[in-house]
């Protein structure tokens, strides 16, 4: 079946993340932060990363660089580079990931 539907999970405290649709080359991943302040904490995995702001403001670090991003901004995020965010007025991120984290299944 192409159309699948995924539970949402909790994530990090005040963050909650939802796997929209995936196959093995590509995944795509809602995470909705609830609340000013709520983090994404720092990390890296091997796959490449494409964040777009649905909605909400965000500080994100990535390799380092510290930005601001807010709805309709979208950048990406190369494999295996440290990154994480700190919401600054909630919102949701929609995450694509090449390919899919089968650790989000």
């Amino acid at each position: 079946m192409i159309l699948k539907s995924f539970p949402e999970v909790p994530a990090d405290p005040g963050v909650t993340r939802q796997v929209l649709s995936d196959s093995p080359e590509l995944m795509v991943v809602a995470f909705r932060f609830n609340a000013e302040g709520a983090e994404g904490k720092l990390h890296n995995h091997p796959h490449v990363q494409s964040t777009y702001v649905e909605s909400g403001r965000f500080a994100f670090t990535v390799a380092e660089e510290t930005f601001e991003v807010s709805s309709g901004q979208s950048f990406v995020i190369p494999s295996n580079a440290v990154h994480g965010c700190r919401c600054l007025e909630p919102g949701t991120l929609i995450d694509t990931f090449a390919p899919r984290r089968d650790d989000f299944l």
